[in-house]
């Protein structure tokens, strides 16, 4: 039995709004109002406060402004103010600097491909007033006053100012007020808009740049050099350890500073990357400069850069993104090719390569602390006034550099021979070796012809960058004399680096020399290291490996490297099986290649209380000037430090 429909209630209002076939309501297709538009496009634009001080400053620096002031209240929130002494906006055009998509940057597509100036979309103006309120004073040169645009009522009246532009944005998101929820405490937001301003003012030197921050004025950048303006970004640690980086021309170039790797950060916070002036975020570029650095530091420690790369502006896209932090590359790969040489050129260069290499040492923030110093100079200095085959663990004696490779030493094969220094012991001294009999122990000459370890008497202007051996301290530094004052060696890993660069030069042209053993190394190996032997064969060839499976728990080693012999060999063996273990063959020799190269290079090294002559140590100082990347170990360690005759004098308070 039916009953009848009943009727509607005429107390709810009907909508018009038409049931789709799945049961979803549909709405009817209409044009968005302006004000909408602009709200939603400021979620891209404005994310938070330091979006609206960088589009600010932007837009001051497209002006030509030699002087720019920021200041902000709040974190931001309640008022941020940016005022430049650019060229001004006339009156006739005030009205049109709110409106969307009205720009004076561009006027075609050809324009927009060619653009050169940081702002360019018309869309930052527009849609910060949309989510606060923004008033512009602006005077063009000429004008007998300035005017105001009011971005509530859209009216522009006189008033009273210098020439250039002043935009105020007041109670940002107060037009959308569930945007406040997103935002953190006043003292991050106040943070990240010093982030946005220092990354603006670090890309124009030429610039003077204020800061205001509730009230209190924060340091001020004056115009400057780009070096000055960039190592004042960076931090004071960087004002000597880092590397000026200078290369190619045209319609593409980088320049920049290079923090050293011996001074590193556990985060990612002092790394700057321009392209023609823009600050950007690309994956591309910022791979190339870590994998340039991945050769000098090891783990999950971050450098610090700031790298300017120009472009030919039809060669890249800067409008991939509203926010303007993303670019395209016409040839990415050539930009990336560009970026990782001239990066990993700058940071292996040898002493050799840069003669004024010692105002960019690494100094006392290695360790060498003021507090300390003085004993360390008693010490250095009392060995280095002593005749030299007289200096405290530094005998000629029985040690030798086996073919410019390799460490001998004749007591590593006497068990009655102590293995280190014990305390109030030291070596007795002993006869050092000719001069010709050291020279013909060693399998590389300077470049001048000359026995890398004889010692020239030259003045202090041919003395070579790390100078010469005056003694070794507790067998395990090297002290030697150079035209600024005192160098300090770490003699390991120095020599690490000498043979990791050895190793990878061999490795690539496929011609690593092995030498077999006498009598082979054997040693116990679980299941899983006899099978990675059995399976990765070739691979170890390639690595200058030989090893054999002796049983089910035994392997022997019956070759090495040739550069490698004097080294620990079952650990060396150990070592390049545990990585081949654990990326497998093919991918150890690629991705991890360098990896595994440091580590057979550490096994290797000289170790330390060794006992070397002048001659060896005059050596090793000479091949490590002519060895690329040579400042650093394989881990991303200083090599050497330099003490300078001014820090010994302030040191002993001499002059005063």
């Amino acid at each position: 039995m039916s009953t009848p429909e009943s009727p509607p209630d005429e107390t709810m209002p009907v909508t018009p709004v038409a049931q789709g076939s799945a049961g979803v309501q549909r709405r009817p297709i209409q044009a968005l109002p302006d004000v909408l538009i602009s709200q939603i496009a400021a979620g891209e634009v404005v994310e938070r406060p330091a979006s609206v001080v960088k589009e600010l400053l932007e837009n001051a620096v497209d002006a030509g402004a030699a002087s720019i002031e920021l200041r902000i209240e709040e974190g931001g929130v309640r008022r941020i103010l940016v005022s430049d002494d650019g060229c001004g906006i006339p009156p006739d055009e005030l009205a049109l600097a709110l409106q969307r998509h009205a720009t004076s940057k561009i006027g075609s597509l050809d324009d927009l491909e060619r653009v050169a100036t940081l702002g360019f979309r018309g869309e930052a103006l527009a849609s910060i007033a949309s989510v606060a309120r923004v008033r512009i004073t602006s005077r063009a040169q000429g004008d007998p006053h300035a005017h105001l645009l009011d971005g509530a009522t859209g009216r522009v009246e006189p008033a009273a100012g210098t020439r250039g532009t002043s935009v105020e944005v007041l109670d940002l998101y107060s037009a959308t007020p569930a945007r406040r929820k997103f935002l953190k405490s006043n003292g991050t937001e106040a943070a990240h808009c010093l982030d946005a301003w220092r990354r603006v003012a670090l890309a124009h030197p030429e610039v003077g740049f204020s800061l205001w921050i509730d009230g209190r004025r924060g340091d001020p950048w004056p115009p400057s050099t780009w070096q000055a303006r960039a190592l004042a970004a960076l931090g004071d640690e960087y004002q000597r350890a880092h590397r000026v980086l200078d290369s190619g021309s045209g319609a593409l170039a980088l320049r920049g500073l290079l923090g050293l790797p011996t001074v590193n950060r556990a985060r990612a916070d002092r790394q700057f990357l321009y392209v023609n002036g823009r600050h950007v975020r690309d994956r591309l570029l910022n791979h190339a400069v870590k994998q340039a650095y991945s050769d000098v530091l090891h783990g999950d420690r971050q450098p610090a850069w700031v790298l300017f790369l120009t472009i030919d502006p039809t060669l890249v896209d800067v409008n991939v993104h509203p926010a303007k932090t993303e670019v395209r590359f016409r040839d990415p790969q050539a930009v990336h090719r560009l970026v990782f040489h001239a990066v990993q050129g700058a940071l292996r260069a040898s002493a050799a390569e840069h003669p004024r290499l010692m105002a960019h040492a690494p100094v006392s923030d290695a360790g060498a602390r003021t507090d300390a110093a003085p004993r360390f100079v008693q010490t250095a200095l009392a060995i280095a006034h002593r005749p030299a085959e007289h200096a405290p663990f530094a005998g000629s004696g029985s040690a030798a550099w086996t073919g410019g490779t390799g460490w001998g030493d004749a007591r590593a094969n006497d068990p009655s021979a102590p293995s280190e220094r014990q305390p109030g012991t030291a070596w007795a001294p002993q006869a050092p070796p000719s001069a010709q009999a050291v020279a013909a122990s060693l399998a590389f000459l300077s470049p001048d012809g000359r026995a890398a370890g004889e010692r020239p008497p030259a003045a202090d202007h041919d003395t070579p960058p790390l100078g010469y051996a005056l003694a070794q301290l507790h067998g395990v530094y090297i002290l030697a004399q150079n035209a600024a004052g005192l160098v300090v060696v770490d003699m390991h890993a120095a020599h690490e680096r000498i043979v990791y660069e050895r190793l990878k030069r061999a490795l690539d042209a496929h011609a690593i020399p092995t030498q077999p053993l006498l009598i082979p190394a054997t040693f116990r190996a679980d299941p899983l290291e006899v099978r990675v032997v059995e399976e990765e064969t070739e691979t170890l060839s390639a690595l200058g490996l030989e090893l054999s499976v002796l049983g089910p728990g035994a392997i022997a080693v019956r070759a090495v490297p040739s550069m490698l012999q004097s080294g620990d060999i079952v650990s060396l063996a150990r070592t390049v099986i545990a990585e081949l273990r654990e990326s497998g063959g093919a991918h150890a020799l690629t991705a991890h290649r360098d990896a595994l190269l440091a580590g057979m290079a550490c096994h290797a090294a000289v170790r330390a209380h060794r006992r070397l002559g002048i001659d060896e140590m005059n050596a090793l100082l000479r091949e490590m000037e002519h060895t690329a990347g040579a400042d650093q170990c394989n881990h991303g360690r200083p090599t050497w430090v330099q003490v300078t005759l001014p820090d010994m004098d302030r040191w002993f308070l001499r002059g005063r």
